[in-house]
């Protein structure tokens, strides 16, 4: 049977439901305590400042939706090196019973919209070196290379704050 879906960009409205699959993804990747948004976040930081975007993928038609099967959420960057911006996928998920019936490709088939509409030069996203199912797909249907040069570094909250003691400070 053929899953009918549709695409369109998230609104204010539907943070419950990318939290529920925030959360969703959490618990795939094994690290469901590191969820840690919450409703006003998302409404504050994606809706509001618009630091991130996103997309979200609906069972059903856009007159009758059902419930949110997958999401992309993204942001945009810059490089230097193409003097273009670029989007980075933070999150892709599709819940486990709506896989491999073309949900994925779907939401990156938009995002690929997205980039060429914004005259972005890459989309770039990490994957989980266990996640063999979604790698075999970036490779295999995507054409996406794995950049084995770059290893992704990362300072959170403590960290940010500790750069504070690198500050010159003025004479």
């Amino acid at each position: 049977m053929t899953l009918t879906f549709h695409i369109r960009p998230a609104n204010v409205h539907d943070v419950d439901a990318m939290l529920g699959l925030v959360q969703d993804l959490a618990t795939y990747e094994k690290e469901p305590e590191s969820a840690r948004a919450t409703p006003a976040l998302f409404r504050e930081n994606i809706f509001e400042k618009k630091y991130a975007h996103a997309l979200l993928a609906f069972d059903g038609t856009p007159e009758a939706p059902g419930i949110a099967l997958g999401m992309a959420l993204y942001f945009f960057n810059f490089s230097t090196w193409t003097g273009k911006p670029g989007l980075f996928l933070e999150d892709l998920y599709v819940s486990p019973d709506a896989r491999n019936k073309g949900i994925g490709k779907a939401l990156f088939a938009e995002l690929g919209k997205i980039a060429q509409e914004k005259d972005c030069a890459r989309l770039d996203w990490s994957v989980l070196k266990w996640n063999t199912p979604s790698i075999a797909f970036y490779e295999k249907t995507l054409k996406a290379k794995a950049m084995e040069e770059w290893m992704g570094m990362r300072l959170e909250e403590q960290g940010i704050e500790n750069l504070q003691k690198l500050a010159v400070h003025a004479a």
